[in-house]
């Protein structure tokens, strides 16, 4: 987690505004931030949501932070975001969910909807199954926003539900632009571990400099957190995940030590002109420690 921003929004209820009345709203606890360090984090709270991801974003590239995607969900897949985004010198693509709603694109067969985008394609036999991910797709590269942008379209089974996404890199397989939008469930999951495990958003304060406090130390926890389970793990933060990404795993130590040891025993084999399973067998009898090793790889693979 690098940054987090908190947001208020007045409701629609004039008449209630943030779902308070006047009198509610007049005995309410506030306080004078002028000159203190969280009056910056006051601006934020009424900022639009798309304005302040644009400068999070610049934020990351200025602690150093590169990347090639920017993975977003169909809340900010819109057409000022996407615009601001490629319009500026932020060296990254965009790959978001698109909501198959009334937005319309520029297509070679006129302005479309997504859903009608989807029936044109369907008409042409242009759909196709991709077998890795077991589902139907389509792609078309359309106008949006001034620039072009590639979309893609699947659905799972024959009565399943489209979804959409939507790219600036038009290099962008299916495949991959799928591979590249999942990692954002592990943004989903982050969160959901945070509320449940460390907490957050529960700090009952009625000082806003309190409740930003708070936030900051719940998300360096789980930083910290994550940090000790990459390391004491050996595998990536997707393992926790590995049953919905199937075995996402990295190779653990064992695993990497047990194959240099098979790489070792295959050179020396060649050298000695020797059967290369029947000196793998000997060593393994013959010596405890190695034995030992050759369970702990075959618990781990079990």
């Amino acid at each position: 987690m690098l940054d987090f921003s908190l947001h208020g929004e007045k409701g629609k209820k004039e008449d209630k505004i943030q779902g308070l009345t006047p009198k509610e709203r007049k005995v309410r606890f506030s306080e004078n931030h002028t000159g203190q360090a969280v009056e910056e984090r006051i601006k934020e709270y009424d900022m639009k949501k798309t304005d302040k991801a644009i400068e999070m974003v610049k934020y990351a590239i200025k602690c150093g932070v590169r990347f090639d995607y920017l993975l977003i969900d169909s809340w900010f897949t819109n057409a000022a975001f996407v615009k601001r985004i490629t319009s500026r010198h932020i060296k990254c693509n965009p790959v978001g969910m698109i909501k198959l709603g009334k937005t319309r694109y520029q297509t070679p067969y006129g302005e479309l909807t997504a859903k009608e985008i989807i029936r044109k394609l369907h008409k042409l036999g242009l759909c196709k199954h991709n077998a890795t991910l077991k589902c139907t797709y389509c792609t078309i590269d359309v106008k949006y926003a001034v620039t072009t942008v590639r979309l893609f379209f699947c659905k799972r089974g024959r009565n399943g539900q489209w979804n959409g996404l939507l790219t600036t890199d038009m290099k962008l397989s299916f495949l991959k632009a799928y591979k590249v939008y999942s990692m954002r469930w592990a943004t989903e999951c982050a969160y959901c571990d945070c509320k449940t495990l460390l907490n957050l958003g529960r700090c009952q304060s009625v000082h806003f400099s309190a409740q930003i406090a708070s936030f900051t130390l719940t998300l360096m926890q789980y930083n910290i957190l994550c940090t000790v389970k990459r390391f004491e793990s050996y595998e990536t933060i997707g393992a926790l995940f590995a049953d919905a990404t199937d075995e996402s795993l990295e190779l653990s130590v064992t695993d990497k030590i047990w194959e240099l040891i098979l790489d070792t025993i295959l050179e020396i084999a060649a050298l000695v002109s020797a059967d290369a399973s029947e000196l793998l067998r000997a060593l393994v009898d013959d010596n405890p420690k190695f034995h030992k090793l050759y369970r702990m790889y075959n618990l781990n693979v079990a």
